[in-house]
């Protein structure tokens, strides 16, 4: 096993065991909004031809009282990117279209309008090169200004503890790409994104790795504490229609932008599992 392959394992790890805690966070929020909603898990193996270990993964789906549905994903594939696609991807070529890439995504639609939606994701990718991509965005079909500041300083502590230009650089990244041109708005009130934070040798996947591990615990830390905050929050017919109005935007973004998405489907990904970022009920009027 090469050094590299060493590191794969220890990021996949790590994204199992965050998917484990936040998991069994999400069912104690059911338990104690008196629902008894757990996740059903669905290994799937990736398929391509010539391949004796594309990899696969595990999609976890919970639908109950307060997460009207939560997927959190954890997969690991290898394998080569088709030709055209490679040239896309930072360190592949047609010449060299091999990649590894582990990673957790997590997108969860919450029944009460008032709890905001919202979208978690780190990875690790080796192709020519390595690197760890990741981030989280609030999603409110409702904004308070409140969850707003709380979401962003709990990332601005995160980054802060790492490099002291990561929040700026990567809270504006997030607000570039989370961003629907068609519709000339953004699709929530932001967090961090960021990409391709490479890594030349171990002390850089130390340094690299340890944030990415961050951003996945710091999500951990303060989207329960929204939750829990909102969860309860009555609401009326004019609300629901406000949020399945939001969750035709968020479904248009991540058909027509979302790099996921498009990584998922060309390699070969688990269709239920890339596409359970979709809402469950949407609108279009």
């Amino acid at each position: 096993m090469s050094d590299w392959d060493k590191h794969t394992e220890r990021a996949k790890k790590a994204f199992e065991e965050l998917r484990d805690d936040i998991c069994a966070e999400f069912e104690a929020i059911e338990r104690e909004a008196g629902s008894d909603a757990s996740f059903n898990y669905s290994p799937w193996e990736r398929v391509e031809e010539g391949n004796e270990n594309p990899g696969g993964g595990v999609r976890g789906v919970m639908k109950g009282k307060v997460f009207e549905k939560v997927g959190v994903n954890v997969s690991t594939v290898h394998g080569n990117f088709a030709p055209e696609f490679a040239a896309s991807v930072n360190g592949a070529s047609a010449e060299n279209p091999g990649f590894t890439a582990t990673g957790i995504s997590l997108v969860a639609h919450m029944a009460n309008p008032h709890v905001p939606a919202v979208h978690m994701n780190t990875r690790f990718l080796t192709t020519g090169k390595a690197w760890f991509g990741g981030g989280a965005d609030l999603n409110p079909p409702i904004p308070y200004n409140e969850d707003t500041a709380d979401f962003h300083a709990a990332f601005r502590a995160a980054c802060a503890a790492h490099n002291p230009t990561y929040y700026e650089r990567f809270s504006k990244w997030a607000d570039e790409y989370f961003y629907i041109p068609h519709r000339q708005c953004h699709r929530g009130v932001g967090g961090i994104f960021y990409d391709h934070l490479e890594c030349d040798d171990d002390p850089s996947f130390e340094r690299n790795f340890a944030f990415t591990r961050d951003v996945g615990r710091t999500f951990l830390q303060i989207f329960p504490q929204i939750v829990r905050r909102r969860m309860e929050s009555a609401f009326d017919d004019e609300d629901r229609q406000r949020q399945y109005e939001w969750r035709g935007r968020y479904a248009e973004f991540n058909l027509v932008y979302d790099r996921g998405t498009l990584f998922g489907l060309k390699t070969g990904g688990n269709i239920d599992a890339i596409l359970m970022s979709l809402p469950p009920i949407a609108t279009w009027n």
